[in-house]
């Protein structure tokens, strides 16, 4: 009890631009970066800076290419040690994540989080706009934000404006050139932190979506639907030309090309231009060869 009590005295500083409580004026001072936008840990090879040590000494790795970390079952090396431990989970047997509603269990957590969704298929929450539905009224409120006019949220690099602040955020990135997640495994930096987990599981080998027929695992959600159309047959894109249908947007895309005659790849050698992406490179093919004597 006496230990529980120390830890809310010891939370008496409070930063005053978001009222988070901190222990010490150390990580009250680390945390106001956040805010300030201050990153005065500067690389010595690069000209990159950090408002962190940490982040510092986990970027220096990506100019000696030094990967202390390595896997006891592969040999895999990592540079951080929580890329080695997601990708451990691929080796071993162990599924600590069980689903509350059935015998089901899984080696990471968002797998089972996408599989209770499964078990939930009660959605009471209807968009009256556009009909969707959802499972709780907070979803449903965001999505409502698409519909309507009020986008509060301006740029402050352009014209253009958001109904979210994050998405203004994001968007901004593409002005400012502002890369903030780094990949400590190869260095590369993304602009969302979406797309950098997406990339860190191309090192750790992570595919938390399986697919519920099969088995087979994905990187992504998404492409765990598409795939799943393999099964069920679905293909909800359909031509408004010639009724044809396809399983994703992209098939589509290319499809319609044979009514539009919109011919897309262009060869830079001789100008010729394709519709299909198939075509265009087996043309490359005929310069590259080398002329018969």
């Amino acid at each position: 009890m006496k230990a529980h009590i120390k830890t809310h005295e010891e939370k008496s500083l409070q930063c005053n631009e978001c009222n988070k409580y901190f222990r010490n004026k150390r990580d009250l001072s680390s945390h106001k970066r956040i805010h300030t936008g201050e990153k005065p840990y500067k690389c010595p090879q690069c000209e990159k800076s950090f408002r962190q040590t940490y982040h510092l000494k986990r970027h220096l790795l990506t100019h000696s290419n030094e990967r202390p970390y390595q896997c006891n079952e592969c040999g895999k090396p990592f540079r951080s040690l929580a890329s080695l431990n997601v990708h451990q989970k691929m080796h071993s047997d162990d599924k600590p994540y069980q689903c509350p509603h059935c015998e089901k269990s899984f080696k990471y957590g968002i797998s089972l989080k996408n599989h209770v969704l499964m078990h939930k298929n009660e959605r009471p929450f209807q968009c009256s706009e556009c009909g969707k539905t959802f499972t709780n009224s907070a979803s449903l409120k965001l999505h409502r934000k698409m519909h309507s006019d009020d986008k509060p949220y301006q740029c402050s690099h352009c014209e253009k404006r958001f109904y979210h602040s994050t998405h203004r955020k994001s968007h901004e990135r593409t002005h400012t050139g502002e890369k903030p997640y780094l990949c400590s495994d190869c260095g590369k930096s993304f602009a969302s932190s979406f797309a950098f987990k997406i990339h860190q599981r191309s090192h750790t080998g992570e595919r938390p979506y399986p697919c519920s027929n099969c088995g087979k695992s994905f990187y992504k959600l998404n492409d765990v639907k598409l795939h799943q159309r393999t099964h069920t047959g679905e293909k909800p894109f359909k031509c408004s030309l010639c009724d044809k249908t396809f399983a994703v947007s992209t098939s589509l895309k290319t499809h319609e090309r044979i009514h539009t005659g919109e011919k897309p790849y262009c060869c830079s050698i001789c100008g010729e231009r394709f519709a299909f992406k198939w075509s265009f490179q087996s043309h490359k093919k005929k310069h590259a060869a080398p002329e018969s004597s």
